[in-house]
């Protein structure tokens, strides 16, 4: 089955360090850790070659990789891709964040942040959509640079009124232009905000190749497992469109601690996959 990385936020608001999240990852089988920018430091994007370094040493040391970045503007609460006044300031800093997830390793960047994406009031949405992809292509050529993936991440209305839908991500992604700027299915912000099933949706998503990456959760917020959605089909739908790059496992809610979420969203993902076979 395609690997699995770890999202890291749930185990640093517990207070475990880098090192720590590492050997949790590595213990439960995972390959690497989807680091969120804000468990780096108060200025992640403007950590030294140094501190950047040492980040990537210590997951090596516990034979891990980084895949990739996510949380990229939660740091930065004054900062928004909808808000014209802080545009340069926004883009500045998803610049700095490419070259910080580039010297990690990392191959994919994960845009959800649905506090910096509130559209300015009275605006026509098309006029958003139409700024908001001007405002991405510096950003799609930076990360092409470098080798990476660039994903907006659809949310639910409950979160963000913008970008809701992989339809609705993969028009922006189709505005911007660029091979390395997609979208991508979060399986319980899907669950949310999509008519169809989420089998259904990955089923027709999938093979056009617009889909450049998967987080998977539960519709209760908790890991794969710990609630009610059918991750079998789920699981069965990835298997049979030929997905094959990491899945990241991203809970926003803990069964006991954080530790044992993670150990059941990994152990619900692989036992879906060998029953899919």
């Amino acid at each position: 089955m395609p690997e699995l990385s770890m999202c890291n936020e749930l185990l640093a608001a517990e207070g475990r360090g880098l090192a720590e999240q590492c050997a949790v990852a590595r213990a439960l089988g995972y390959m690497g850790l989807e680091l969120a920018p804000g468990t780096l430091g108060p200025a992640p994007d403007r950590l030294s070659p140094a501190e950047t370094a040492a980040i990537a040493r210590t997951v090596a040391d516990h034979g891990l990789v980084v895949t990739g970045l996510h949380w990229l503007l939660a740091p930065f609460p004054r900062l928004s891709i909808t808000a014209p006044g802080v545009a340069e300031e926004t883009r500045d800093t998803l610049l700095r964040l490419v070259d910080l997830c580039a010297a990690l390793g990392g191959r994919v960047m994960v845009h959800g942040s649905p506090g910096q994406r509130v559209p300015p009031a009275g605006e026509a949405p098309a006029d958003t959509f139409a700024r908001v992809a001007d405002f991405f292509r510096p950003v799609a050529a930076h990360a092409a640079a470098a080798g990476l993936t660039y994903c907006i991440e659809p949310l639910s209305r409950a979160e963000t009124p913008f970008i809701n839908r992989v339809a609705e991500g993969a028009a922006l992604a189709g505005a911007v232009e660029s091979p390395a700027f997609r979208t991508m299915i979060d399986i319980s912000a899907a669950g949310a905000a999509e008519a169809e099933p989420v089998a259904e949706l990955i089923r027709r998503w999938l093979p056009g190749g617009m889909i450049g990456h998967v987080q998977a959760n539960d519709s209760n917020r908790g890991a794969p497992g710990t609630g009610a959605d059918p991750f079998g089909a789920i699981v069965r739908a990835l298997r049979d469109c030929g997905w094959a790059a990491p899945i990241a496992v991203e809970p926003f809610t803990t069964v006991i601690d954080a530790p044992v979420t993670l150990a059941i969203g990994a152990a619900t993902l692989r036992s879906a996959w060998e029953a899919a076979a």
